[in-house]
């Protein structure tokens, strides 16, 4: 039984995405949930097959679990979660979150989303289920009001906190083609994220064709 089983935890933090790769934003944005919200421990879950990243395959799943579990190193409320990737088929939050659920029945869950993705969320797969099943935490712009909702605002509107976190203006797809263009990720990723993606060579320079 892996610790997170063996362990009951209060508060639970939920952070998904492919993490390709996990960079300082990400781990940024869950140690700033972590202590806004007192929450006892916050789960990273690489995605397996995201519904909503049509453009382009993500890196294999092998290598985005292995920099996430290098990222979260040193934090000892950060853990890592493979759930996503050993399912078959498109990764949904909802399926996610009932199982992390069944899990952890004593445990409030709390899903961490940045504001881009929860600009979407509405398109989501059984959005009102999600806000049943966990609060939505959603990072936004120091000193940016939130958004108003709509007058006929849906059900999971109620279940919103926004933060006030730091802006750290950082994408995984932006590193990625910072590092096809030969650029480097220093001081942007993690340093042993940074020395994997070195050693395997991930999001390597293309060559140029004669």
């Amino acid at each position: 039984m892996s610790p997170l089983r063996a362990r009951r935890f209060g508060r639970l933090g939920v952070i998904g995405g492919t993490f390709d790769p996990p960079h300082l934003g990400h781990l940024a944005f869950a140690e700033w949930a972590r202590s806004a919200l007192g929450l006892d421990r916050v789960l990273f879950v690489p995605a397996g097959a995201p519904p909503h990243k049509r453009a382009g395959a993500p890196t294999p799943g092998a290598h985005r679990l292995a920099m996430t579990r290098l990222a979260v190193r040193g934090n000892a409320a950060f853990t890592v979660s493979a759930l996503e990737l050993r399912r078959r088929g498109p990764s949904y939050t909802a399926d996610t979150l009932r199982a992390l659920a069944a899990r952890h029945p004593r445990s409030r869950l709390y899903l961490l989303l940045g504001a881009d993705m929860f600009g979407t969320f509405g398109t989501w797969r059984e959005p009102d289920a999600i806000a049943r099943l966990a609060r939505l935490v959603v990072a936004r712009r120091p000193g940016a009001p939130a958004p108003r909702p709509p007058a006929r605002a849906p059900r999971w509107a109620r279940r919103v906190t926004w933060l006030e976190n730091p802006l750290i203006e950082i994408s995984s797809s932006a590193l990625r083609a910072r590092a096809r263009r030969g650029g480097s990720l220093r001081y942007l990723v993690p340093d042993a994220v940074l020395r994997y993606v070195a050693r395997h060579r991930l999001y390597a320079p293309r060559r140029r064709r004669a």
